[in-house]
């Protein structure tokens, strides 16, 4: 009796769903498949936000421990998260049966459109990154480079800032900064001057290359090594110009060259020894009628 109730029951199921309707049947598969996609995308897309979050943090680590500025480590940490985002999302779709294609033909196009309206902005950008990591010059170094010169005070993505010597603030396009040479003055530590003390044809070239040298020799600012030079450098329309060629370190530079400058003066009128200025002899011829 038991079994043949059974038998009853599951027989009767049989019926039943043999009865179902067609669309009840489609509709329960349907939505079978759809929760199972449902299911794939979310799992796609909380795991590959969990991924992106781990490679978010290894980079920026990464890019800390090698000593990369601060800015372009925020920058490319952010740009890289926020693509991967943009992966991840683009893969769920696509898992939930949704065209990407077009979607990506839009981000392609609003990326170009971006990436033309910021021509010069990108080209900044570049430019910025490109200094960050070959250190052209550093913050406090004296540079001439995009049409002005002074001391680093900020390198931006965008910008660099610098001081000049009479203290005016000069914001320079990164990509106009990278665009020609750049001299750093700062770079190697010493500096070598370039100075020319002029005397007369009648003066003692041995006098005064001994007063000259005498005169580098008392400033303690000089460096020992490499040592001075003093020479004739071009026998000119009026005087002897002879070359000083003293080695500084880089921030004695200016204060040395004044000091030398002044004391070369001093020195030379001590000696009797002249300094020319330029002159010209005119000679007067008389005609009679």
């Amino acid at each position: 009796m038991e079994t043949n109730a059974v038998e009853n029951a599951v027989i009767g199921v049989q019926q039943m769903l043999s009865n179902t309707p067609e669309w009840m049947k489609t509709a329960e598969a349907m939505l079978t498949e759809f929760g199972l996609k449902l299911i794939a995308a979310l799992l796609i897309f909380f795991v590959g936000r969990w991924v992106a979050k781990r490679i978010q943090n290894g980079l920026e680590k990464g890019m800390l421990k090698a000593h990369v500025d601060p800015v372009l480590v925020t920058f490319t940490v952010n740009m890289a998260y926020a693509a991967l985002i943009v992966f991840i999302v683009l893969a769920a779709l696509g898992q939930l049966g949704v065209q990407t294609t077009s979607f990506i033909a839009v981000l392609g196009a609003a990326g170009l459109a971006v990436g033309l309206a910021l021509q010069g902005s990108l080209s900044n950008f570049a430019a910025g990154v490109m200094m960050i990591m070959f250190r052209p010059f550093k913050v406090g170094d004296y540079v001439e480079g995009g049409g002005t010169a002074g001391v680093v005070k900020a390198i931006h993505i965008f910008t660099t800032t610098l001081t000049t010597p009479d203290n005016k603030r000069v914001v320079v396009p990164n990509s106009k900064m990278m665009g020609d040479n750049i001299t750093n003055y700062s770079a190697e530590g010493t500096r070598r001057l370039d100075l020319t003390a002029s005397i007369g044809y009648g003066d003692s070239i041995d006098a005064a290359t001994a007063a000259l040298m005498d005169i580098l020799a008392k400033d303690s600012r000089v460096l020992k090594d490499p040592a001075p030079f003093v020479g004739v450098l071009a026998l000119a329309d009026s005087s002897v110009n002879l070359a000083v060629r003293p080695w500084v370190k880089s921030e004695d530079y200016w204060a040395v060259s004044f000091a030398l400058t002044e004391a070369i003066k001093k020195r030379f009128d001590s000696d009797g020894i002249s300094i020319p200025f330029p002159q010209r002899d005119v000679h007067l011829y008389k005609h009679d009628a």
